[in-house]
């Protein structure tokens, strides 16, 4: 295959377009048949990009999160339908925002609701409910104790009405965590880093992790160019939050293992299943209306055409003229 026309987009157009760096690799049934680094490390010092970088993985964290809950949907600790109560018995009774009031909700909260961004939640981490925990904890808002912090506050509208892109998936986590008996970095390290040869992921930023940490940039639109920023992740709040929405910390050597094992049906480099095909099926099936998707496309319009399932894109629809293959989801 002749990568060339790739590598001359990421030596030549990336930086055109203020992208400081860039690491790309490619696995194809479990071997890498491309790999390319370009730009800089650090634009101020001029160094190249480390292979080895541990990144703030944001929302590729999703993905981990939907399958570590998928994994315990196979063992049928939950059905979809189930409310998030049974679990988290805080969110029993809630409140939806309706003409400037707060109503009882008609609805329950369901893991579909989460998996599906349908359950009413915002991406709002200032919330005074969560900054209370955040300083009564002296900043550690323990993941447990911030979700429940979530139920203080009315929804945005009522479950399985609407999408809207938000802390499912921080909800998502903590039940992990619940139903499993171990922190959602605990659960994840045994079934899913371990089984997928994954030694460099994490949800908890030490001293040493963060020294392993590529620099961080920020796209300034005054400036038309990169903005170095500190390393922080204002996704996780606190030092003990292990936020299933944003909080991974990898390599790409690492992440490109676990998305290898989803492209070869669920099976890892390792030999080691980590889902079933039945049910990363059903992850990469659109779960929105055609109504839900305009809030979608409106947020995103690079995402025109595309459906939404358990936190991926899936499902392209090519009369948009997409350019994609009919199974692909990301």
């Amino acid at each position: 295959m002749n990568f060339q026309p790739l590598k001359d987009f990421l030596d030549y157009y990336l930086p055109m377009l203020g992208v400081p760096g860039s690491d790309t690799v490619i696995y194809k049934d479990h071997e890498e048949i491309f790999r390319h680094q370009s730009g800089f490390d650090s634009l101020k010092l001029g160094t190249p990009v480390n292979p080895n970088a541990l990144y703030h993985m944001y929302s590729c964290t999703k993905v981990v999160t939907c399958i570590a809950a998928l994994q315990l949907f196979e063992q049928g600790k939950f059905l979809m339908k189930d409310p998030i109560s049974n679990y988290l018995p805080e969110f029993d009774e809630m409140y939806v925002k309706r003409g400037g009031f707060s109503v009882a909700a008609e609805t329950p909260i369901t893991f579909y609701h989460l998996f599906t961004m349908t359950a009413g939640f915002n991406y709002d981490l200032t919330l005074p409910h969560i900054r209370e925990v955040i300083e009564r904890t002296d900043g550690r808002a323990p993941t447990r104790e911030l979700i429940a912090s979530l139920a203080k506050a009315p929804l945005d509208f009522e479950p399985g009405t609407q999408f809207q892109y938000s802390l499912c998936h921080d909800v998502l986590a903590c039940l992990v965590e619940v139903i499993s008996g171990m922190t959602f970095g605990e659960y994840c390290k045994k079934n899913i880093f371990e089984p997928c040869g994954m030694e460099n992921s994490t949800f908890i930023a030490t001293d040493e992790i963060r020294a392993r940490m590529a620099p961080q940039y920020r796209y300034n639109d005054a400036r038309h160019a990169a903005l170095k920023v500190d390393l922080t992740n204002a996704y996780v709040p606190g030092t003990e939050y292990e936020s299933g929405g944003a909080g991974l910390i990898s390599s790409l050597g690492d992440y490109i293992k676990f998305t290898d094992a989803l492209a070869c049906g669920g099976v890892s480099y390792l030999g080691n299943r980590i889902i079933s095909e039945n049910t990363l099926k059903m992850m990469r099936t659109n779960c929105i209306t055609d109504e839900m998707k305009l809030a979608y496309h409106k947020k995103w319009s690079a995402l025109d055409g595309y459906g939404y399932g358990f936190g991926v894109r899936c499902e392209p629809d090519f009369s948009y003229g997409i350019v994609a293959s009919p199974s692909e989801f990301g």
